[in-house]
């Protein structure tokens, strides 16, 4: 059953922290991560079990699992929710695209605008964008725009050496989050899935990100990158427990 209260102690946070910052310290405290994927457990599109998982258990998730989870405990906050459809970038230059449904992003309306929540895409904004600015929003010294593209927007992020890659492009349209069944199974079972191809365990921290791939630990601290190669599963498992607190099951 969904507490707002533990949710908030998951986070160490109070319920009066600013949207910006309840944002940030989210991606700070629970990982993007799909390691359920790996074990063959099925993530099904159910709130008590997204609780169960991120918050009892005090795992990670992805798209579906976090913003699913964060979008009730806004509405319990008092917030204005809807969640939106996004199709992922396959191609830097936003020439491709995914499926609908492909990605599960918020919209959250407030007397100050309205504003794109994202604690499910992995390595992304940190505090939320303001959905009707077709500006460049400068986070952290990396700065962010969304572009009109028919009637979605396509989020923009500034490119690490020079020029912008595509994100995403997310319609405005309310979902359900039914609605994202068809492809919470895709992302979980098809070959074709990035997600079923390669564990991936990554989080924001106050000066950076640490990351978890197969057989490598990298530390962005800074903007200096750090690579440690990860001889075997014991140094892997070994590592997902110090920079994460996760713990798989033995053979799992």
């Amino acid at each position: 059953m969904f507490d707002a209260a533990r949710y908030l102690e998951r986070l160490g946070v109070d319920a009066g922290l600013p949207l910006a910052e309840l944002h940030r310290v989210h991606l700070q405290s629970i990982a993007f991560e799909n390691l359920d994927i790996h074990l063959k457990r099925p993530i099904l599109l159910d709130e008590d079990a997204f609780f169960d998982k991120v918050i009892v258990q005090r795992r990670g998730g992805f798209c579906y699992e976090l913003n699913g989870l964060f979008a009730r405990l806004l509405r319990t906050l008092g917030h204005d929710v809807t969640l939106l459809s996004a199709r992922v970038a396959t191609q830097p230059d936003g020439g491709a695209y995914g499926p609908e449904f492909d990605h599960l992003a918020l919209l959250l309306e407030d007397a100050s605008g309205r504003w794109l929540v994202d604690v499910g895409f992995g390595d992304c904004f940190l505090e939320p964008l303001r959905f009707d600015e077709r500006g460049v929003q400068v986070q952290d010294g990396r700065g962010y725009r969304l572009a009109e593209e028919g009637e979605s927007l396509v989020l923009w992020r500034e490119a690490a050496t020079e020029g912008w890659e595509a994100q995403y492009v997310v319609s405005p349209i309310p979902r359900q989050l039914a609605d994202f069944a068809s492809m919470c199974h895709h992302q979980q079972t098809s070959p074709d899935s990035i997600f079923t191809q390669r564990r991936l365990c990554t989080r924001a921290t106050p000066d950076g990100r640490i990351t978890l791939k197969e057989g490598m630990l990298v530390v962005t601290t800074g903007g200096v990158r750090h690579e440690q190669s990860l001889p075997d599963e014991a140094a892997w498992r070994d590592a997902l427990a110090r920079h994460f607190d996760i713990t798989l099951p033995k053979g799992g």
